[in-house]
């Protein structure tokens, strides 16, 4: 593999559920040293810090690291593992996916299981199972043997999902796209700056817990103290069956998307037009979406101590909150060019006009 696909598979093969980040944060670390200047939060975010030709005005580029997971609430006496989901799980992408248990003894291989479709009634078959009536079967036959393995209620469970190129080798599968894409985003771009001077202070910052309120963006963000907040972050591709345009705009291969609204942030209009305007100057194909259902670690940078003018970048990816999405290559390495484009603009001058 080359450089690019080593990286995404580090980053995605990764564990690390909302609250428990630290294998990430452990790649990012070793793949920062010796490009950025390196500290943290009390929450476990990373700030990477690449100093240009200024100290201001500061741009911080946010990708978070958590993923969706689960953690063990309890064993029954049988030997099987109840659940609390970590992030927005729908119960129809659950069910027989393999799961592994991360305990103090080490990895635990496990299955979300159920009851069987062939003892349920046919009111109960056509119904979608309840998280609460789910289980994860780790091969144990007794509480005693379950723990013996290292198993404690608040072991961490994570999507088993090993990184893949496709047949079209274009397209890239795995798990935790969501958002370990914004973290080797804000890799990339930083490793691309070093013997640039760029006319600010770059940070590039892998967040805690955002799949679960945006927690890590609000305490990495009160360090940092942004002028500019852009979230890298992956998009709903809408290049589906079933799917309409008015859903879901986003089509793989088609460029990194330009959020113009989530439900955490109405990006600033001048910087969104100044990312369009660097797109179009650059020959780097773009797209529009919106999110209303949901919020990016944006929503917590734009509202950081006098403020700080905001957007979100997405890359446009099938199946986000199940056990492996899918992205296209060129959208990623545009987007790559896009942040690197836009933050040799980002002088004290052009960020004092977005206000």
């Amino acid at each position: 593999m080359d450089e690019l696909l080593t990286l995404l598979q580090d980053l995605t093969d990764a564990p690390g559920i909302s609250g428990y980040e630290g294998e990430v944060r452990k790649v990012i670390e070793r793949y920062m040293r010796g490009y950025a200047e390196i500290s943290h939060d009390r929450l476990g975010s990373i700030i990477c810090k690449k100093t240009g030709s200024a100290e201001r005005p500061r741009i911080m580029i946010a990708g978070h690291m958590d993923e969706i997971g689960f953690i063990v609430t309890m064993i029954t006496k049988e030997g099987h593992l109840k659940f609390q989901t970590v992030g927005g799980w729908w119960e129809q992408v659950m069910l027989a996916q393999r799961v592994v248990v991360k305990t103090a003894k080490g990895d635990v291989i496990g299955v979300i299981g159920s009851k069987p479709p062939h003892i349920l009634s046919a009111e109960e078959r056509n119904k979608v199972v309840q998280k609460k009536d789910m289980f994860i079967d780790v091969g144990a036959t007794s509480e005693d043997e379950a723990r013996a393995m290292g198993i404690r209620p608040g072991d961490p469970v994570v999507p088993f999902s090993p990184f893949a190129v496709m047949k079209n080798e274009k397209m890239l599968m795995a798990k935790a796209w969501d958002d370990r894409l914004g973290c080797a985003l804000f890799i990339q771009v930083i490793r691309a700056l070093q013997g640039v001077a760029h006319p600010n202070t770059v940070y590039g910052v892998g967040t805690t817990q955002e799949e679960v309120g945006l927690r890590g963006a609000t305490t990495s963000s009160n360090m940092v103290q942004p002028d500019i907040g852009i979230a890298l972050e992956v998009g709903i591709a809408g290049d589906m069956p079933g799917i309409k345009p008015e859903e879901a705009q986003e089509k793989l291969g088609r460029g990194p998307a330009l959020l113009v609204y989530d439900g955490s942030l109405i990006p600033n209009p001048r910087l969104r037009d100044l990312v369009v305007a660097t797109a179009e100057e650059n020959g780097i194909p773009y797209q529009f979406d919106a999110m209303p259902g949901g919020g990016t670690d944006a929503g917590r940078m734009h509202v950081t101590g006098p403020g700080a003018a905001s957007i979100v970048i997405g890359i446009p990816t099938r199946y986000i909150h199940s056990h492996q999405g899918i992205i296209h290559r060129d959208d990623y390495e545009n987007a790559v060019k896009l942040v690197v484009a836009l933050v040799n603009k980002l002088d004290e001058r052009t960020v004092a006009g977005l206000i």
